[in-house]
């Protein structure tokens, strides 16, 4: 890691740790198929930093300090590890990771769905954006598939007109590549009994949750996406930019939990 003044957003020593291993496999694989070429000189921890010092900010990427990596290439990086799935596969192994230190086992048994509609930006193509009639927001619709303590096992963001019962039917499919052991999932009462019948779990264990009187609890599901409204990259133009932009502060915050160290 280079010499400069730490920003709030960068990773500490212990959660990088967590996170430095996949990426320097990462690495080593791509520079194994490089035929000729020198190896890469830029510092991971230092690239990474700076993908997260854009995702908390909300800058365009042209407009990162210069005491980052040149934006170009940590742009580079960072469409490398979202089209590799790169993000993804560090919240499924960070997962396991926390899971493990709250004394459960690694795979999840249950988990919990919940969505949230928000605006985008004016560079958003109108197919990719629709009108959510219920909360009366044009723009996008999030889905997370979370375990019982909050942490992300499934993500997909559509238009903001597609129906939840077809967006929790995404989730659950995702969700079920990854984690087979899932056999319960709870939904609110936004997800028709018809649709709850959950072709895609064992037993049709799908439960919806009852609005209770009075001053709600909060759960940790609609933490996890309330969490998310802090981080400001959310106007990414191309379908692949937001369930990155969920991914990649659901990875820093999973470290948290697997540390204990935020």
């Amino acid at each position: 890691m280079s010499e400069r003044k730490p920003y709030p957003s960068d990773l500490s020593d212990a959660r990088w740790a967590l996170i430095e291993p996949t990426l320097t496999a990462w690495r080593k694989a791509r520079l194994d198929r490089r035929p000729t070429g020198q190896p890469a000189k830029v510092d991971l921890r230092d690239v990474f930093n700076a993908i997260l010092y854009v995702n908390r900010t909300g800058i365009p990427w042209k407009y990162l300090p210069h005491d980052f990596p040149n934006h170009g290439t940590v742009y580079a990086y960072y469409a490398a590890w979202r089209d590799e799935g790169i993000f993804a596969q560090l919240n499924y192994d960070l997962t396991g990771l926390a899971r493990v230190k709250e004394g459960r086992k690694p795979e999840p048994t249950a988990s919990v769905i919940d969505t949230q509609s928000v605006k985008t930006s004016s560079n958003v193509p109108l197919t990719s954006q629709g009108t959510d009639a219920a909360k009366k927001i044009v723009g996008r619709k999030r889905g997370i598939l979370t375990d019982t303590i909050g942490l992300i096992l499934a993500v997909t963001v559509t238009a903001a007109g597609l129906s939840e019962n077809a967006l929790g039917m995404r989730l659950l499919d995702q969700a079920k590549e990854k984690y087979p052991t899932i056999s319960k999932s709870w939904v609110d009462t936004g997800f028709k009994k018809r649709r709850r019948r959950a072709r895609r779990l064992p037993r049709n264990r799908c439960r919806s949750r009852q609005q209770e009187p009075g001053y709600p609890r909060v759960s940790r599901r609609e933490k996890t996406l309330g969490g998310r409204a802090e981080y400001r990259l959310d106007h990414d133009a191309p379908p692949s930019g937001p369930p990155r932009a969920i991914w990649t502060p659901s990875a820093r915050a999973t470290t948290c939990s697997a540390t204990s160290r935020c």
